[in-house]
């Protein structure tokens, strides 16, 4: 089974720029056609949030419209940019989302569990937040089959980074969550987005990992008092490939055309 796994993608209405520089529609665009153009292709595509830029209706539409060429199933979480209903409406024909409360989903269609975790706190912009309802629910999920090899996708780290003007941001009850994770050794990942950077670590037990963004990147810069920025390094998603008897191997893929291929001999070392 490949999982892509795509976020960040901040995209505002049609014709609008991201702070006035950046086109993140046709970014979002440019990683629909890298997704469709790969060899194999995934089995399915998590959207780990920030799909809009303010969670308008009309931005919702306009992002139908930019996955409207994807060939592979799509699962979305909502991020903090989102609007829960909003983006229900907009993805009411997803098979997964529940037609009311969180947009929590359970994925049972594949050889790996797919737990999605809404994070979203609409009283607070830009930090996420697992409450004691959100915990039991995930607590629930988690027990209801033990021992499947599962995932959990969500928005915002539970976790710190080092980032020093993200932290503060990322998910509140993160160390409830943590310990809900480690109960459950069948858990073979936990995928992040909201931090716009490669991040990865042992956490719960297990590995969680953060992906870059489609779009825009934050710059790699570790000082407590590191201002907020954002920099226009390669966009990215990563693919999770489940090795039955080994287990989940991850890959970044950058989009963007770097030229083709150059073939070389296997006898002569690179």
């Amino acid at each position: 089974m490949l999982i892509a796994q795509i976020t960040d993608a901040h995209v505002a209405g049609e014709g609008k720029l991201f702070f006035g520089r950046f086109d993140t529609g046709a970014a979002l665009a440019r990683a629909v056609a890298a997704l469709n153009a790969l060899a194999p292709r995934p089995d399915i595509v998590l959207f780990t949030g920030d799909l809009a830029d303010k969670g308008t209706p009309e931005e919702y539409a306009y992002i139908r419209r930019l996955l409207a060429p994807l060939e592979i199933p799509l699962a979305v979480v909502p991020g903090n940019h989102d609007r829960r209903e909003a983006m229900r409406q907009s993805f009411a024909d997803n098979p997964w989302l529940p037609a009311d409360g969180f947009l929590h989903q359970v994925i049972d269609d594949y050889p790996l569990r797919l737990i999605g975790l809404d994070t979203l706190d609409e009283a607070e912009f830009s930090r996420g937040l697992v409450c004691a309802e959100r915990l039991d629910w995930l607590d629930r999920q988690l027990a209801a089959d033990m021992g499947r090899p599962t995932i959990v996708f969500m928005h915002h780290p539970p976790f710190l980074t080092g980032i020093g003007h993200m932290d503060p941001i990322n998910c509140a009850g993160g160390a409830a969550l943590e310990e809900v994770i480690a109960r459950y050794p069948g858990v073979v990942r936990v995928l992040c987005g909201h931090v716009h950077r490669p991040v990865v670590l042992g956490w719960g037990g297990t590995i969680a990992s953060i992906a870059p963004g489609v779009a825009h990147q934050l710059p790699l810069d570790l000082r407590a008092e590191a201002p907020s920025a954002f920099i226009f390094e390669p966009p990215a998603f990563d693919l999770h490939l489940w090795i039955p008897g080994q287990g989940l191997t991850s890959h970044r893929h950058l989009i963007g055309d770097f030229g083709p291929a150059i073939s070389y001999s296997t006898n002569q070392p690179i």
